[in-house]
């Protein structure tokens, strides 16, 4: 049996990485070297961080309008079913 946990990770920003210059790709993770754009990086994780967080602000808002939208279609049916019944 292999053990994968022995094994090295490759994450998805590697292969692009790699992609894009197999040879930036080889520096950094065979080699160790850091990236001299250490605030870029750093920007942009801050920005996919904020990203990220929108993201999650849209979808709980999201569901919240649509818990609204059932809730008052739960109400229009009652109210007619109501309306019905005093006739």
């Amino acid at each position: 049996m292999i053990d994968l946990s022995s094994r090295p990770t490759l994450t998805a920003s590697e292969v692009g990485q790699h992609s894009f210059c197999a040879r930036s790709w080889w520096l950094g993770r065979v080699k160790g070297y850091r990236s001299v754009r250490r605030q870029n990086l750093a920007a942009g994780r801050a920005a996919h961080r904020a990203h990220g967080y929108l993201v999650m602000r849209y979808q709980r808002v999201q569901r919240i309008a649509h818990m609204v939208l059932l809730l008052a279609a739960v109400v229009a049916v009652l109210a007619m079913y109501l309306a019905w019944r005093a006739l």
